[in-house]
């Protein structure tokens, strides 16, 4: 009976502290957990990207390892300078210290389901980033580097 109250209750504080869909316009996260849930064991979350949508700087991390599996359409992913066409029910897997990146060059939207391991990142990131981005102004490249940085995302290098 505990066991149903703890679960009860973790899945209110989601509720109230994570919106159910963090947008950035032609990308959307819904987390399934977070690091706040799982104890830091895990971040799982759906992204969907719509057509032409695209990671807006590739990065590396080095305190996290990610597996990216795909549920539908198709997405792109750069890792390590090599491009993985990414569709239903195949996956990639990103080391930390791997530069990676994605899109989405098809004409529908592409989702997958992202698992970060351990979880460190959590929604909060993603909100700060998503605030960032929905000024409505052209995004402040130092503000987004900043964040990425505090968060543990490093900016690659200009190729």
């Amino acid at each position: 009976m505990s066991e149903r109250r703890d679960l009860d209750e973790a899945s209110h504080l989601d509720e109230t502290t994570v919106p159910d869909i963090i947008n950035f316009g032609s990308l959307q996260l819904r987390f399934l957990h977070s690091k706040d849930d799982t104890g830091g064991s895990v971040d799982v979350f759906e992204m969907t990207l719509q057509p032409n949508a695209r990671m807006p700087i590739p990065h590396y991390h080095d305190r996290w390892d990610e597996a990216i599996y795909g549920l539908s359409g198709v997405s792109t992913w750069t890792i390590d300078g090599k491009q993985n066409d990414l569709g239903p029910g195949e996956s990639v897997f990103i080391k930390r210290g791997i530069v990676h990146g994605f899109t989405n060059r098809s004409t529908g939207p592409a989702t997958c389901l992202c698992i970060l391991s351990p979880g460190v990142l959590g929604p909060q990131y993603f909100t700060e980033m998503a605030a960032l981005l929905s000024s409505g102004a052209p995004p402040d490249p130092a503000k987004m580097k900043e964040t990425m940085l505090r968060y543990g995302l490093v900016p690659a290098p200009a190729a």
